[in-house]
């Protein structure tokens, strides 16, 4: 009962000294506020950034191991010639892997084709991606469906001209109708779409800009372009591990089955990279650990302001209310009670503005949802880490003058004007 009662007291004294002095309330508050939101809105930024990237790679898979000519943890800028040189993964790898893995619940082959043109009727659309996949490549990085359907075992086989089509591709040939079943013009050819994919929307990393996209089967693809071990096609083998398999496990049997295939005797290097989703997302994860720590520091110097004028602001409210604290001592306060009032003031103050830093972090962050299409946010983690710092400041900007005011005479202290 006793703190409850020096609780509300120091909040009523905490009003007191934001009405009593706006302007100087306000200025002294603005560093707190500018501190909280430095800090809040990288934390914020980063975490939101982050989120996107990670989920971004996770839509790929995160128990699925891709195979390719180079590694994603080298810059293949540094060894272009040595990863430039090596086979592209193919169709004799995939049908290896299908045939001798135990540990593969699904495999799949796709090649990209960036930068082609598409017609359907009147319209068209330049620079449209195109990819030629195989059988089990929707089992794999899941596309889901607005209308239509995927191509069928028969369509693979037979490399039939039918195409999917992503959803801002088939919305700008088709205007918003249904172009399920029209016949569209690419390389020289008529295809029939087959099925249009539901929007993605907006993601900072696209592996494969999915909307924007056109599908075609494997063998339908191997028609048009020539599909060879040494092309320069973009080309990934994907393998989906069944549940409950050890990622490193499967990528040493994978490695066992492609060898041979490939002709590698056993003193011979790899000629291919075997990668996994948590490669990239573990490097996002250290540099995005790096942009919190810096965040963090620029912020503080900020709070750092802030504080020295919540400590001037409590000076002078002990210094005022000097013949209150020793009367508060004569009628039998203990000076505990004095110093937890005197805190319990700065951390409202501090707190008061800690809030509206917050406020202001989430106007940004709506603001910058609505401007570039990427959901931005402020987690309660986030709220919860400005709430603390708040408090942790208004502690260390408090201190040295709620020990002034309970250190303090009682009888010297009435006698004071």
């Amino acid at each position: 009962m006793i703190f409850l009662r020096v609780l509300s007291e120091s909040f009523s004294q905490a009003i007191q000294q934001l009405t009593g002095n706006r302007l100087r309330s306000f200025l002294t508050l603005l560093g707190i506020t500018i501190g909280i939101f430095c800090v809040i809105s990288v934390l914020a930024a980063v975490d939101s950034l982050e989120d996107n990237i990670v989920n971004s790679f996770e839509k790929l898979g995160t128990d699925v191991i891709y195979i390719s000519k180079e590694p994603w943890t080298e810059d293949p800028g540094q060894n272009y010639w040595k990863y430039i040189s090596r086979p592209a993964p193919g169709i004799e790898d995939l049908k290896a892997i299908e045939r001798k893995s135990r540990m593969a619940e699904y495999a799949s082959l796709a090649v990209f084709l960036p930068g082609s043109m598409i017609k359907a009727e009147r319209n068209y659309v330049e620079g449209a991606y195109f990819a030629g996949i195989s059988q089990d490549y929707d089992k794999i990085v899941k596309l889901d469906f607005e209308e239509g359907r995927y191509f069928s075992p028969n369509e693979m086989q037979d490399g039939s001209e039918q195409i999917i089509l992503g959803y801002k591709l088939a919305e700008s040939l088709f205007e918003g109708k249904s172009g399920v079943g029209t016949r569209i013009k690419a390389f020289g050819k008529y295809f029939t779409v087959c099925g249009i994919l539901k929007k993605e929307g907006k993601s900072l990393i696209d592996m494969m800009p999915t909307d924007e996209a056109a599908f075609l089967p494997w063998n339908t693809m191997a028609k048009i372009i020539s599909i060879h071990k040494n092309a320069n096609w973009g080309t990934m083998l994907n393998v989906k591990a069944f549940r409950g398999v050890d990622l490193e496990e499967l990528k040493l049997e994978i490695a066992s089955i492609l060898r041979p295939v490939r002709g590698l005797k056993p003193s011979n290097p790899d000629n291919f990279a075997i990668n996994q989703i948590t490669m990239l997302t573990n490097i996002i994860s250290k540099v995005f650990g790096v942009m919190n720590t810096a965040g963090f520091i620029i912020g503080m110097f900020a709070m750092l302001v802030g504080a020295f004028g919540v400590a001037n602001i409590m000076f002078v409210s002990v210094k005022e209310r000097t013949p209150l604290i020793g009367i508060k001592m004569a009628l039998g306060a203990r000076r505990v009670y004095i110093l937890q009032e005197y805190l319990l003031e700065a951390i409202i103050l501090c707190l008061v503005g800690g809030i509206a830093g917050l406020g202001l972090v989430q106007a940004v962050m709506f603001v910058l949802t609505h401007a570039m299409g990427i959901e931005m946010f402020v987690s309660w983690s986030n709220i919860l880490a400005g709430l603390i710092l708040a408090i942790i400041i208004g502690l260390i900007a408090g201190i040295a003058p709620a020990l002034q005011a309970s250190r303090m005479d009682p009888v010297e202290a009435i006698r004071k004007n």
